[in-house]
């Protein structure tokens, strides 16, 4: 593929281009705004791969409908665009496999240039960079947007680490969850993963148990009996992530990332991204044992099975444990950050430290998605953070100034 013209740099000149390693939802929208702003592209991977591959076919999404567009900046290309195209209606809650096609619409729209090749490795090149291709192609580049997402960070907790990869698996590594049919599952986790994945577990014929150390599920949207009156008083943010308050500081990322990092922390883990299922799922639940309250004290091969010691001294002997357990962002994990580049990384807990535009303390290096959440908050976990992030990418590379107030959702 030819390399894109340079285009004029915000201090005058010329810029190399910009490097986008990544397909899904972030990296087409910050390279549908850098490209609508005059600035050159070379973007890396297959569009919504992760989606497509690492998640279950039949799964829905638990973002509404108006919080699951991925940014454009004509506001041209939301989710209800492509529904009116493609003259086939989304469905509430939105399918996984439309969702898919929705990314694809937008990437053939945005950019029908992309390279599908992966990236091998991205190093500094004096102020700029040099991504090494899977086939062995170097392309330079003035800056790189590292829009890789989730794949590496799956949580395992230590207590499984003695099973064979045979007997236990991460929810992200399974698009067709109909293998376990007629198998014993034990589902740890009381998220939307874990929860969601038990209920597809459970309709493709296995026997399924949720184990959770959680004493209840917290359901998103299931407040029968809630005070009509506060509802009306705090209406819910526009990203739709978080409750009537937290949700509000957390819709305006460049006023997040001011708030003190005690402060910060709990509106992440405990007000926007604590365990939760989508209140729709409960229905599909009710032939799944939910055993909540209960930890994994211990995780043993037994035979062709693994024997599970709980909490409160019983067992349980499964086929196989299917681990619904979160991730936890560490960018030292992306294989194709040498070394070098990432010890020069100021990070915090594995998560970069961001600054305006999500640019790292590498200079010219920015991290959108996943791993900008410690930085700018809850909204960059959903597609609704592109709205923010993509935006904001693009004026740090245009050197504009960075408003406080994001714009509209």
């Amino acid at each position: 593929m030819p390399q894109p013209h340079s285009q004029p740099s915000a201090a005058g000149g010329t810029a190399l281009p910009v490097a986008i390693v990544g397909a899904g939802p972030y990296g087409l929208a910050v390279g549908a705004h850098l490209r609508a702003a005059g600035v050159a592209v070379r973007q890396f991977g297959r569009t919504m791969s992760y989606w497509r591959e690492q998640m279950p076919r039949d799964m829905l999404l638990r973002s509404s409908l108006k919080a699951s567009s991925i940014s454009d900046p004509n506001r041209a290309l939301r989710i209800e665009h492509y529904a009116a195209e493609s003259r086939r209606p989304v469905g509430r809650p939105i399918e996984l496999s439309r969702f898919v096609e929705y990314g694809e619409w937008f990437q053939r729209t945005t950019a029908p240039d992309l390279d599908e090749r992966h990236v091998a490795r991205v190093e500094r090149d004096g102020e700029g960079f040099t991504l090494t291709l899977e086939d062995g192609e170097q392309v330079s580049a003035g800056r790189v947007v590292v829009a890789a997402g989730l794949f590496p960070f799956a949580r395992r907790p230590a207590i499984f680490d003695s099973l064979a990869p045979t007997s236990i698996s991460h929810a992200s590594e399974h698009a067709d969850l109909s293998v376990f049919a007629g198998r014993r599952v034990a589902v740890i986790g009381s998220g939307q993963s874990a929860l969601e994945s038990a209920a597809l577990l459970n309709e493709h014929g296995a026997q399924v148990e949720v184990l959770a150390r959680a004493g209840d599920v917290y359901w998103l949207g299931w407040n029968p009996n809630g005070d009509v009156r506060a509802r009306l008083r705090w209406p819910k943010p526009p990203t739709d992530v978080g409750g009537r308050a937290t949700g509000w500081i957390a819709s305006t990322p460049s006023g997040f990332r001011l708030i003190p990092s005690a402060r910060a922390k709990e509106i992440v883990q405990f007000r926007c991204l604590r365990p939760a299922g989508a209140g729709w799922l409960r229905p599909r639940l009710t032939e799944v044992k939910l055993s909540l309250g209960r930890g994994v004290l211990a995780a043993e091969r037994s035979g062709e099975q693994v024997e599970l010691t709980l909490d409160d001294g019983t067992t349980r002997t499964v086929d196989h444990v299917f681990l619904g357990t979160g991730y936890e962002v560490d960018v030292r994990r992306y294989p194709f950050l040498a070394p070098q580049l990432s010890g020069e990384l100021e990070l915090s807990a594995g998560a970069p430290v961001l600054r305006p535009g999500l640019e790292s303390s590498v200079h010219g290096l920015h991290f959108v998605g996943a791993s900008a959440t410690s930085s700018f908050g809850p909204i960059m976990r959903f597609v609704v953070g592109t709205w923010y992030a993509a935006p904001a990418v693009t004026r740090r590379v245009l050197g504009q100034r960075q408003p406080l107030l994001s714009q509209s959702y």
